[in-house]
């Protein structure tokens, strides 16, 4: 296999369990604070110590037990993320049940096909409407599934459905001495999870992940991530992915305390108040970050934060360079920091060492905004399908763009791909290391078009090494836009750049097989309403009646099109497509992880864009979608 270039850690790593994991932590840190959570609606927090994490953990373990759960059957978890989760889960592991995570978003017909497909028995699930779910996606299935809820309300609970309490004190006394000797006889081979891709296309595959994979990308990415047992988190994401997943076992295993948001629409006030030093999050969210502090800010103020961002800006280039700022910019720096950086840091606790971004790439810009304002993003890159982390960028040296060198354990090959118009030094990402999956469950064909005989796994990803071992991504193999020229355009170069423009919010590259590229554009409305007010031009209420305004569309057009970086001529996208509805999980174009499902864009304005693309519209530049 020829290989453009390559790069390794080859430092060697323990093995172990996520049992042995979970008992150490216990062991190290007992009657310290693990698990903090919200009580009820209020803005309290409790916490749940490792010691009694542990109890609930145990004791959920002889109750699957008791529910005639056997070492390699399945149970799904159904949930948001929340305090049960985590327990169920660790629960599984101790009883050797294998955990089957399902997004809380997903339609009863997904869980349907997940449940049949995996053989779970037994189902945890968050509320009363999820239970309703499981019920109907059980009954697709044809399955014959036990349910424990969380959240049970008052009502009587259905024949089959059993309380999270009543659960756990289903087994009195409960037998510790057995669950006990079922944790010594767990093995590093021994599947922990199978996961089921949210995926952008086809039907979903069951990721098997053994305890070894998991275990091992704690241990590496602990080496390059330095968690102090003084670290606090809030835990937000999806657990049904496995990005969140392992950092919070990362977490566990050093000490931390792991918070728990209300729920994902009051995460922004809630970091508030947890007040996390390390904290996960996916681009999306730094985005909507950057949003609201520039969207929020109008007149002096807007002027000030503009000012701010300049000089933030010069200081940051400055010092990730290797130099010392000027002194009149360091003078400058100390100003803008005190009036505009600091609130924004306050905003999210006032504590952060730093942040970790995964699951999609991260506009470099909006790393150097908060490079700026004093926290720093470490940008990481992994799949499911790798536990999930592959790189990492180190505190000590982190560079904006990249998402870092291998951690330990890991080699990464660039390799060329057949058919494909690329740059210099591009190719495929391969991946090779003790996280790399078991395969998917009851899919040998499919493991074996991504997983070859030399253990490694073809990533679909494109990108580059540099000269230091550090990987930049570059674009992915599916999504690359091939136009009827034969043209290959990667969409993510062109998207990333408008991530920051105060106008989008969010834009999806369309083209393939077309004469050109365009852009189909979510706009910020906010932005439109301020624009607006500062001009003095009256515009209709409704959104969809604002985007066929001539005003508005000519300033989209500037702003979008006008505002894009240097591109090839076959490169630039030549017209917009507006719509006034925000791609959703809901509606299946956003997966839980929030990255783009393109075919499904594609599919939901597959009318307009086919009228953005008819010959008798060539001299128009902009549309407005008529979307449902």
């Amino acid at each position: 296999m020829e290989s453009l270039n390559s790069a390794s850690d080859p430092a060697e790593l323990p093995e172990g369990t996520l049992c042995q994991l979970l008992v150490e932590a216990v062991d190290r840190f007992g009657s310290a604070p693990a698990l903090r959570e919200f009580v009820e609606d209020s803005s309290e927090l409790r916490d749940l110590s490792y010691d009694e994490m542990f109890e609930k953990a145990r004791r959920g373990a002889a109750a699957l037990r008791g529910a005639g759960l056997a070492p390699g059957d399945r149970a799904a978890i159904l949930s948001e993320n929340r305090t049960e989760w985590a327990l169920s889960d660790q629960a599984c592991l101790l009883a050797r049940v294998v955990d089957i995570p399902i997004y809380d978003t997903l339609i009863p017909e997904q869980v349907a096909y997940i449940l049949e497909d995996s053989g779970a028995r037994l189902a945890f699930v968050s509320t009363r409407d999820q239970m309703e779910k499981a019920r109907k996606a059980a009954e697709l299935a044809g399955v014959e599934l036990a349910l424990v809820v969380f959240d049970p309300g008052t009502d009587p609970l259905p024949e089959g459905v059993q309380a999270w309490a009543d659960f756990l004190a289903s087994v009195e006394p409960w037998d510790r001495e057995r669950i006990d000797e079922e944790i010594s006889k767990v093995s590093v081979d021994d599947v922990a999870t199978v996961l089921y891709t949210s995926g952008t296309t086809g039907h979903p595959k069951g990721v098997m992940l053994s305890h070894g994979n998991i275990y091992s990308n704690v241990e590496a990415s602990g080496r390059v991530l330095l968690i102090r047992d003084d670290d606090v988190t809030l835990s937000f994401l999806p657990l049904s992915h496995i990005f969140q997943r392992m950092v919070d076992y990362l977490l566990l295993s050093r000490g931390c305390v792991l918070g728990r948001a209300h729920d994902i629409a009051s995460v922004a006030s809630d970091l508030a108040l947890v007040r996390p030093t390390v904290q996960v999050a996916v681009p999306r969210v730094y985005e909507k970050v950057y949003a609201g502090v520039m969207q929020r800010a109008t007149g002096i103020k807007k002027s000030l934060l503009l000012w701010a961002v300049g000089v933030g800006r010069r200081w940051a280039e400055a010092r990730l360079a290797g130099k010392e700022p000027g002194a009149f910019t360091r003078l400058q720096y100390s100003l803008a920091d005190r009036l505009v950086f600091g609130k924004i840091r306050a905003a999210v606790g006032g504590r952060v060492r730093f942040f970790i971004s995964g699951s999609a790439p991260l506009n470099p810009e909006l790393a150097l905004f908060f490079y700026a304002a004093g926290m720093v993003i470490l940008e990481g890159y992994g799949l499911t399908e790798t536990s999930p982390v592959t790189n990492v960028n180190p505190l000590d040296g982190f560079r904006i763009g990249s998402v870092g060198p291998p951690i330990p354990g890991t080699e990464i090959r660039i390799v060329p791909v057949p058919g494909r118009e690329l740059d210099e030094g591009e190719g495929e990402i391969l991946v090779r290391g003790p996280q790399v999956m078991m395969g998917y469950y009851q899919r040998p064909e499919a493991t074996a078009e991504v997983l070859d005989a030399d253990g490694w796994f073809h990533t679909g990803d494109i990108g580059t090494l540099d000269p230091d071992g550090y990987l930049r991504i570059t674009g992915r193999k599916k999504n690359i836009i091939v136009t009827a020229g034969g043209k290959n355009i990667s969409p993510e170069a062109v998207e990333k750049p408008l991530k920051t423009n105060p106008f989008v919010e969010q834009v999806v590259m369309i083209g393939d097989r077309r004469r050109f590229g365009s852009l189909v554009v979510v706009p910020s409305f906010a932005a439109i309403a301020r624009w607006a007010d500062e001009n003095g031009v009256d515009l209709p209420s409704d959104p969809r009646a604002q985007l066929a305004e001539p005003g508005v569309q000519a300033l989209l057009e500037e702003s979008i099109l006008g505002g894009l970086p240097p591109l090839t001529r076959y490169e630039r996208p030549k017209k917009l497509l507006l719509i006034d509805k925000e791609f959703s999980i809901e509606d299946g174009t956003l997966t839980p992880t929030q990255k783009v499902v393109r075919h499904a864009v594609q599919k939901r304005l597959e009318s307009a864009i086919d009228e953005l693309y008819r010959e008798e519209n060539a001299d128009r530049t902009v549309f407005v979608a008529t979307d449902p």
